[in-house]
């Protein structure tokens, strides 16, 4: 498990974290997400040791050291890796200082370039690769020594929808492996597609920390869902209805003051009729995360 307590770091005048507390089990796969500056970068280059900070970080009760980097896979928001290395060199010199010998890599590499579909061979240079697929040679770097804490920052960036479904599948296998998983991204349908849990930073602090439907459900169901024939200024008159919002095929979003004013609004809409579709909902992440992004501290 990874265990994060009262991390807070400094630069200069700027704090860039403040007591940040978390853990990631075991066989978990955790949303760190948060606005460009938020302290999602700097929680994971706190994670690696890669700057000094207050408070305790452990991997299975142990801090993080030389014998723990071999069981860390890491992918940074930009590329490194080196452009004249051919794909086959790239992986078998990062995996080797993961204590992996080349012997042990070079058989599995066949495989990994299908199972991430990277056009080219493996004997093709980094240069020449897309940047697409430079992302997918980089995402094998960081799981092909089938490390038992994987930790992603931005991994979808740069994916389209097809290459984004191959990245989830090996995300989901590793956490079925019982890898513990830690990614950020600012895409809030991959956080609640794939994620057990998730924390949202702002400003260096955590305002948001358990499961996606934990999180959702603490803002209360105040959205219903509707396929009607009436009109959306009807709709919109509608006892404790705030706003309404038309989707398609005479379906409607409507925004209601409080979640329990749900039956009244099914009583009013329906007068014990059929309808075609009353389903309320708490608000997406995407809404939450604006929510979140735009209050102030107090």
């Amino acid at each position: 498990m990874l265990k994060i307590d009262n991390i807070s770091k400094k630069f200069d005048k700027l704090q860039a974290l403040d007591q940040v507390s978390f853990n990631v089990e075991d066989g978990q796969i955790l949303g760190l997400i948060g606005q460009n500056g938020a302290g999602k970068s700097t929680t994971f280059h706190s994670i690696l040791n890669f700057l000094h900070y207050q408070g305790t970080i452990t991997w299975n009760d142990e801090t993080i050291n030389e014998k723990s980097f071999d069981e860390i896979g890491y992918l940074p928001e930009e590329r490194s890796l080196m452009p004249k290395l051919t794909i086959e060199q790239q992986i078998i010199y990062l995996a080797r200082l993961k204590d992996k010998s080349a012997k042990e890599i070079r058989p599995q590499i066949d495989d990994w370039l299908k199972k991430f579909a990277v056009k080219g061979d493996k004997k093709d240079k980094i240069k020449d690769l897309s940047k697409g697929n430079q992302q997918k040679v980089q995402l094998i770097c960081t799981l092909i020594h089938n490390p038992k804490l994987i930790i992603l920052d931005e991994p979808f960036s740069g994916l389209d929808p097809v290459n984004s479904d191959l990245l989830k599948q090996a995300i989901i296998t590793a956490k079925e492996n019982g890898a513990a998983i830690i990614f950020s991204s600012h895409d809030m349908e991959n956080v609640e597609e794939i994620c057990d849990k998730l924390v949202m930073l702002r400003n260096g602090k955590v305002v948001l920390n358990g499961t996606v439907e934990e999180v959702r459900q603490a803002f209360g169901k105040t959205r219903v869902y509707v396929t009607t024939d009436k009109k959306i200024e009807e709709l919109a008159q509608l006892p404790h209805v705030v706003a309404a919002k038309p989707l398609e095929n005479r379906r409607f979003i409507l925004y209601l003051d409080e979640e329990d004013s749900g039956k009244i609004l099914f009583d009013e809409l329906t007068h014990g009729k059929y309808i075609e579709e009353f389903s309320q909902q708490p608000p997406t992440l995407n809404e939450i995360f604006r929510r979140k992004a735009g209050e102030k501290d107090e």
